[in-house]
């Protein structure tokens, strides 16, 4: 902002510069300019050849008035000047170049005022209204990285950032909510921890002491073998207990926001056509989009888009980078996209693992990834009330979408 305030200084000196410049270059060249008197003595040379001249040949004379005797010779509400030629008075009126270049330089020299008055207009309404608004929230990304995630965003009456103050308000929003659900699953997993550790502790004590005895040959056979059948229930107890903490930590390590509602599948598919159609135009993959009929969906477009990108993006990286073609079908009161790609490398025995949370596939090799893609595809169709599937055929992968349409 400051540098800004310094433009508004600097624009106005400039501008009285370039006004003052001006007036002078145009005074100094009236000074030069008398062509009134140019005109007149061309006048009288005429008149001197005894020819009668005509003042509407002389651009600055006005009139040419013979002295007739009379008083009304000499009045005249123009500038006149009076010279005797051939014996004769002559009267002359003309214009002055210089007090109509005065007029023209005031003309300009109004015009250039204005021209600044609207400028800095300009200026001052960008500052207040656009820079102003900017710069509350030029310190938001660093206090959203910092965590203060609980002052919310107040849209300006301009509305110049409506949508960019509406979207990253609703980036805090989730941010906040996201970092209050971890701090929540965060002290329920302490409090399950804490809880079965109690729970391992008593059976993991009682097979402790059976392992004891039996080491130092403190039982007979019938104590050694109630012994035996105990450290297996304790095992199974400790096992069970285990298995609990595990389906507990793993069902709930993340969570999906699905907002439900009617929109029409083209608004989906418009946007993920756009951006792929020049994502793969840089890497020479073709990129084939089937014809389809427009229809009603009911689910999240946001998060279907979303699906479709974690899709696309996994035909990048583990297809051929030939070809990616998408298709629509309908079955009952389901719209159907299927996503193909060429360079499938996938066994079909794994087709039944690849929606499971942290798995990848023997095609990863060293490519990165979390193994958590199609899993939240997974999750978000469901939420949404729909469904994926996938499988293979002649070395190409398909992804197929179940989106719901509206009854």
């Amino acid at each position: 902002m400051k540098r800004y305030d310094r433009l508004l200084v600097l624009v106005p000196l400039l501008m009285l510069t370039v006004i003052i410049v001006t007036d002078v270059l145009l005074l100094k060249q009236n000074t030069r300019s008398r062509q009134y008197l140019v005109d007149i003595n061309r006048i009288e040379q005429t008149l001197l050849r005894g020819e009668v001249p005509d003042a509407d040949d002389y651009p600055s004379v006005t009139a040419i008035t013979a002295n007739d005797g009379s008083s009304a010779f000499y009045e005249s509400d123009s500038e006149y000047l009076i010279r005797e030629i051939d014996g004769t008075l002559y009267r002359f009126d003309y214009v002055d170049d210089e007090q109509q270049s005065n007029s023209h330089i005031i003309a300009v020299d109004v015009m250039l005022l204005v021209l600044l008055l609207v400028i800095m207009a300009v200026l001052i309404h960008i500052r207040q209204r656009i820079l102003k608004q900017f710069a509350k929230m030029n310190d938001l990304p660093r206090q959203l990285a910092k965590g203060n995630l609980t002052q919310s965003l107040k849209e300006d009456k301009s509305r110049y950032f409506g949508k960019f103050i509406w979207g990253l308000d609703m980036l805090r929003g989730e941010l906040e909510d996201s970092k209050a659900s971890e701090l929540e699953r965060a002290r329920k997993e302490k409090t399950l921890l804490l809880s079965l550790s109690h729970d391992i502790k008593t059976p993991l004590a009682a097979i402790k002491l059976y392992t004891k005895g039996l080491s130092r040959g403190l039982f007979d056979e019938e104590k050694t073998q109630e012994s035996y059948r105990s450290i297996s229930e304790k095992a199974d107890e400790i096992e069970s207990r285990l298995t609990e903490m595990i389906h507990a930590l793993n069902s709930d390590f993340m969570q999906f926001s699905v907002k439900l509602t009617d929109f029409y599948l083209s608004t989906v598919i418009t946007k993920i056509n756009a951006y792929y159609s020049d994502k793969l135009s840089l890497t020479g993959t073709a990129l084939e989009l089937s014809d389809y009929r427009d229809c009603m969906l009911s689910g999240d477009p946001d998060r279907l888009e979303e699906v479709l990108q974690n899709i696309f993006e996994n035909a990048i990286k583990y297809g051929d980078g030939k070809r990616i073609s998408v298709s629509f079908s309908d079955e009952e009161d389901c719209r159907l996209i299927t996503v193909c790609n060429t360079g499938c490398t996938l066994p079909d025995e794994e087709l039944t693992h690849i929606f499971e949370s942290f798995w990848r596939g023997s095609n990863t090799d060293n490519k990165q990834g979390s193994g958590l893609g199609l899993y939240i595809c997974s999750r978000l169709m469901q939420e949404m009330g729909g469904d994926i599937f996938a499988e293979t055929e002649a070395g190409e992968m398909k992804m197929t979408v179940v989106c719901r349409k509206c009854r």
